[in-house]
């Protein structure tokens, strides 16, 4: 689902609400069948660990870790068992075309940071996949690609895609297109977009 709105209309505050991580005033969010609000501290952590991913518009990529890193860093909150982390990363970076896991973040051109950031989003094989203006630093070739790879990265590990854009163009990508001013946004609207 791509879900659009004007700048300020608070499609970014909506995605901190579903991942748990601001609070809401009022109403509940579920994934899975779980109030990710009801949890608290490392409970909720542990939960958005493994059943969110999270592909942010400056990617947030941990610099001093090379890109296998990065993706070995989500996994810690996974119940994949530790010695199984660096081949499930390693694996995930091959599938997105990464031939240098060892690269460190500022080695890697815009592209390639983002594909490493839809492994680390990946790498934990969560039910919602959440995308903040994921093409907003690439020109439309490489937005048309990062959409594509989004998409069909997310189908193969069955992952629902929940995609905030300014980008109009990306409306005929998605079967689903919210505009969040016709679900309320005025009421998210606390400043966030």
């Amino acid at each position: 689902m791509r879900l659009a709105g004007r700048s300020g209309s608070g499609k970014s505050t909506l995605l901190h609400l579903l991942a748990g991580l601001i609070e809401p005033t009022s109403g509940s969010v579920s994934i899975n069948g779980q109030d990710i609000h009801a949890l608290r501290g490392a409970k909720r952590d542990r939960f958005r660990g493994r059943h969110l991913g999270m592909v942010f518009q400056t990617f947030n990529l941990l610099h001093g870790f090379s890109a296998i890193e990065n993706v070995m860093a989500a996994l810690m909150f996974s119940d994949r068992p530790r010695s199984g982390h660096r081949a499930r990363a390693g694996d995930l970076l091959k599938e997105l075309g990464i031939e240098r896991p060892q690269a460190m973040p500022d080695q890697l051109s815009v592209g390639q940071q983002q594909r490493v950031a839809v492994a680390r989003a990946l790498a934990c094989e969560p039910s919602v996949v959440l995308a903040d203006e994921p093409t907003a630093s690439l020109d439309p070739d490489n937005a048309k690609a990062a959409v594509d790879m989004l998409q069909s990265v997310c189908t193969r590990h069955g992952a629902a895609l929940v995609c905030v854009s300014h980008d109009p163009s990306l409306n005929e990508r998605f079967e689903r297109v919210e505009r969040l001013e016709a679900l309320g946004g005025r009421a998210l609207a606390g400043g966030a977009a």
